[in-house]
């Protein structure tokens, strides 16, 4: 019989919003239906890989602030409890209360209706860092799949039968080779093992990276020593972590600028733009872009609650767009 557990969520938490707030809730091994509205995933925990289904309490229009129900397909043991609660937080940024929305919102006010606000992300700082890594220089379907390859080939599975993501552990034990055949990463195949051993060694220390004493600019300049980790990864992993002060500008950046901005000139000078135009909002411009993003894919596609995970595999592309 599996565990059930109770997790109380900031007084303005919707699971349908937050949790359906990055690209990552469709990447494997997340999925999202959105018939029943659950949110289901492999955690890696001490006693072994646990499928648990997450859904919030209340009806559709009670839901607001309403605790979530995780359920998980074995039983878990105490120390288990703690640390699934621990991911699942990390994951739907729990730890962000109604007041640093508020705050956001105070500094953006476009969004205060919606009630946007929070990021997804993953359970783990290791996780982010490799999705981010499987998500440059290629397209969305080939980042589902390469992180589709890297749970089914390399993560521990669960009673369900399901996949966690692999652990810094197991990746850094993987021959590069056998990672680009079997995982279809490309060059990226070294990149992750060496990422893997650095956090399996304690040369990244997830603690100090997430500590809010640690200054952004200290955390940046870890991440560009990273290998296969540049500016835009560097900036896109610090929002990860909470940090949003920074913007992780790419391709799609520009054509946002140029489609919804109305910015026109090189793509150096529409950069500077961008920056400009997200400045104002300080702390908080990484969300401001993001939910500007967020809120045209939507608009193209309709809420990101309906959206499900095989067929956005498909079709999540520049051309739709």
């Amino acid at each position: 019989m599996g565990t059930r557990l109770k997790i109380a969520v900031p007084t303005d938490y919707v699971l349908t919003r937050d949790g359906c707030s990055y690209g990552y809730f469709l990447l494997a091994p997340n999925l999202w239906e959105p018939r029943t509205r659950t949110f289901t995933r492999v955690l890696d925990l001490a006693g072994g890989a646990a499928t648990v289904r997450i859904v919030q309490d209340g009806d559709a229009k009670a839901r607001r602030g309403a605790p979530l129900t995780a359920v998980a397909d074995r039983a878990l043991a105490r120390p288990e409890r703690t640390e699934a609660k621990r991911q699942i937080a990390r994951m739907l940024s729990l730890d962000e209360d109604a007041a640093t929305i508020a705050a956001f919102h105070r500094a953006d006010p476009r969004f205060r209706r919606s009630g946007r606000g929070r990021v997804m992300r993953s359970p783990t700082l290791f996780e982010d860092v490799i999705k981010t890594v499987t998500s440059c220089n290629v397209t969305w379907p080939s980042t589902v799949n390469m992180n589709r390859r890297l749970c089914e080939v390399a993560g521990r599975a669960s009673a369900s039968g399901l996949h966690a993501f692999p652990s810094a552990r197991r990746l850094a034990r993987m021959r590069p080779a056998a990672l680009r055949a079997r995982c279809s990463v490309g060059y990226r195949d070294q990149r992750i093992v060496d990422l893997a051993r650095l956090f399996v060694s304690g040369e990244v220390d997830p603690a100090w990276l997430e500590d809010p004493a640690t200054p952004d600019d200290a955390v940046h300049d870890a991440m560009l020593e990273l290998p296969g980790i540049g500016p835009y990864a560097a900036a896109n992993i610090m929002q990860l972590l909470g940090r949003y002060s920074r913007l992780p500008l790419d391709t799609e950046s520009l054509r946002h600028a140029r489609t919804l901005l109305g910015y026109a000139g090189p793509d150096r000078a529409v950069m500077k733009k961008l920056h400009a135009h997200y400045e104002p909002f300080g702390a908080h411009k990484f969300r401001s872009y993001w939910f500007e993003l967020w809120a045209f894919y939507e608009g193209k596609r309709g809420p990101a609650w309906t959206w499900e995970r095989e067929t956005m595999a498909k079709t999540f592309t520049a051309s739709q767009f």
